[in-house]
Parts: C-alpha cells; structure tokens; sequence
C-alpha cells in the first residue's frame, strides 16, 4: 500500500483525467498535497504530473463503459492508496446531431460514456464509502442538462440522466456520511467540441444547421479550466457542499431564465394541470 503524502492528505479518484477539466482537477488536487488516482483511456499525457509528483499520482488505463474494468480499477485504486475520499466522474464526450439523425449505435455509445461510465464509477466507489462513512462524490454534469438544445439532444439526454440518477444517489448515500454534488459548468477551453463525434446529416435540417452555424460564427468567449479546478477545491473543502453548483455566470444567469420560463409556463397552464387530478376511491376489483 502507497502511503506517500501527509497523513491528513485525501484520495480523489479522477476520470477523463489527462486533458481538459481532468487534468486541471488533478494539477489542483495534487498541488493541495492530496493524492490522486488519474484515469482515462490513454494516460501518458499525466506522465509529467507524475513526474512532479512523485508517489501522489496513479495513473489507470480505464474505459469507463466497461463495469467489470471499472470496479477493478477502483479496486486498484484503494489497494494502492488504503481509502477513497473524492471521486469526480468527469469521462464525457459530445455527440452531435439532429434526434432524428442517431442511429441506434450513436445513441447508445453516447448514453454508455456520459451516463452508464459514471453511473459504474459512481456504484463502485460506494462499496467503499459506506463502509469509510465517509466520501464526496462529483458528477461533472453539463450546461446541456439546463435544457435541450438543437442539436447536442443526446448529449443533454445523458447529463439528464446523469443528474437524475445522481439526485436519487444522493438521497440514499446521505445516511452513510456519503455525499454527491452535481456540477453544471458553463464554456471552458476543453477540447469538447473539437474532439466530438458527428452525425450523417439530414439535408432536412440544413436552414437550421446554417442558423445554429452563424450563431457560433459570432464566437463565445470561455474561461480557463483553471478556474472550475479552483472551484471544485472550494467545493470539496466545505463541510456542507451543495446538491447542485453552477459554475461560471452565463451557465447561472441561463439557469435562472430558463427555471422562470418554465415556472411562467406552469402557472399558465395551471388550471388544466389541477383538473387532471381528483382523489377517488380504489376501483372495486373486478368480479370474475
């Protein structure tokens, strides 16, 4: 068992950990003396990490749609380091497309990756957890879980999901000293978009394809991963973190408009939703 660092030093165990948010999670968390378990499908660009951190640093070869490999690499993880204190699932991917233009193939390929891989990740740490009685677990969810958008519908269906199941968690993890926080970051210079997969595109969909085109011509300005990392060290330090945190003002101020425009739409139509409902008596069971 590894037991370099200070006695007070925390594990994390970090997927998606060689590039982007991941890896400025794990620069941040190794330059708080914490240790770090790094996973990810090709790990060599933590290799200067640890070099710097000699001891602190566990880098995995992990595809987190494979459960069975998953709970292994977990497993490796507590072996090597003796506990499991933060877990962040931040693996993810953007497959692009119009609903209508994924096969059944995209469809579920995008699904396994945001949603099943930290869903896997997230049943193998509690093992651990619950029997610690304590541990923070982070799902790194996305802006597209505020709505769906046109076309990044499966992408946003997965970080639904994600936060849907991550709720639930959270509920049935509290009584073990457990808890989970989802974070909905807004733009960063990750390579996200430039790394996604696209669908075959639907010539049906090309006035709207040209429309969301020249709306990104118009550039967006996105902050330095940096900034989430210093976030999420803020997050883990408190002794009572959020169910939910947005990170960056644009994913904040769109939270709020779009939870107003839905509240607006429900009070409109709040009279048929409250005549769709009366309490009445258990149907007899039928006579046979």
């Amino acid at each position: 068992m590894e037991t370099s660092g200070t006695a007070a030093s925390r594990v994390w165990f970090i997927t998606g950990a060689s590039r982007g948010l991941g890896r400025a999670f794990t620069a941040a968390a190794l330059a708080a003396g914490d240790r770090v378990v790094g996973a990810a499908r090709d790990v060599s660009p933590l290799d200067d990490l640890a070099a710097r951190h000699p001891g602190r640093l566990l880098t995995l070869r992990l595809d987190v749609t494979d459960r069975s490999a998953v709970f292994d690499a977990v497993g490796q993880a507590v072996q090597h380091f003796g506990r499991l204190d933060i877990v962040v699932n931040n693996a993810g991917a953007l497959f692009a497309g119009m609903v209508e233009e994924f096969s059944e193939a995209e469809a579920r390929a995008q699904l396994d990756l945001n949603f099943f891989g930290a869903l896997w990740v997230s049943q193998a740490a509690l093992r651990t957890m619950r029997a610690q009685g304590c541990g923070h677990i982070v799902q790194i969810s996305s802006i597209g879980a505020l709505g769906g958008f046109p076309s990044t519908g499966l992408y946003s269906a997965s970080k639904f999901a994600l936060e849907g199941m991550s709720e639930a968690l959270a509920a049935e993890a509290a009584g073990f000293g457990v808890k989970v926080t989802i974070v909905q970051p807004g733009g960063y210079w990750t390579d996200l978009y430039t790394s996604s997969r696209a669908t075959t595109p639907d010539p049906a969909y090309d006035p709207l394809r040209a429309e969301l085109e020249k709306q990104w011509a118009e550039g967006s300005i996105d902050s330095e991963p940096r900034l989430a990392a210093e976030a999420l060290m803020t997050l883990v330090a408190s002794d009572d973190p959020p169910l939910r945190l947005l990170l960056g003002s644009m994913v904040y101020d769109l939270a709020f408009d779009i939870s107003r425009r839905r509240m607006d739409t429900w009070a409109g139509w709040e009279k048929v939703s409250r005549r769709a409902e009366k309490a009445v008596p258990a149907p007899a069971a039928e006579l046979t």
